[in-house]
């Protein structure tokens, strides 16, 4: 298992112990696990993202700490933090961890993020350049995602 996987899973099983509020320092943490501070911010900055269904908030200094928070919410209220967080553009590597996201808390249904996946997929964009795939992406996704919310609406 890589160092960044062990972080990963080290501060979601606080976040499940602690009903999904967690609060650590840095050093701390990597004098626990064994790697390097950089690698905590590494994880956070990947794997903890508002994409991701997390707050965090951190404060430097000697009492400083890193507090995270994960977001929870009902599926309407989730479908439509996304749809509003998503700009002019979305690129295929947030595409997959907001779908990861809202399957994990069940938001869509497995089949409905493969058919997401499926129709945002980069192979579908050939001949564009990176931006207008991009914003291709991101309008397909964001009405595939209002879609979803009017069908739980009916």
């Amino acid at each position: 298992m890589r160092i960044s996987d062990t972080v990963a899973s080290y501060i979601l099983h606080i976040l499940d112990e602690s009903g999904g509020n967690a609060e650590i320092k840095r050093n701390e943490l990597a004098d626990l696990l064994g790697c390097v501070p950089s690698q905590i911010n590494y994880v956070l900055t990947s794997r903890f993202t508002p994409e991701q269904g997390y707050i965090v908030e951190s404060r430097r200094g000697g009492g400083g700490y890193i507090r995270i928070t994960r977001i929870h919410t009902d599926r309407n209220s989730a479908l439509m933090h996304i749809i509003n967080s998503i700009g002019k553009e979305l690129d295929m590597k947030d595409a997959r961890l907001i779908l990861e996201n809202l399957l994990n808390v069940g938001a869509i249904s497995k089949d409905c993020a493969v058919l997401m996946n499926r129709a945002v997929a980069q192979r579908n964009f050939a001949g564009l350049t990176k931006k207008q795939a991009d914003s291709v992406r991101a309008a397909i996704f964001k009405n595939m995602l209002l879609t979803q919310l009017q069908n739980s609406v009916k």
